[in-house]
């Protein structure tokens, strides 16, 4: 399992950042970095407000 960002839809507005409950995602000037203690939750995907985020389960 693993979060797929797409970088050309996403606004960077940083909102997954501040709902992610494992402190996995981190807004790098004009990307997102996913680190390895993501649990693949969705929370963030439910969250992006421009539909970037994906969960591949």
């Amino acid at each position: 399992m693993s979060i797929i960002v797409n970088k050309y839809k996403c606004g960077y507005c940083g909102a997954c950042v501040g709902v992610c409950p494992a402190g996995a995602l981190e807004l790098i000037e004009t990307w997102i970095e996913v680190d390895n203690k993501c649990t693949s939750c969705g929370i963030c995907q439910k969250i992006c407000p421009l539909g970037a985020i994906e969960v591949d389960r």
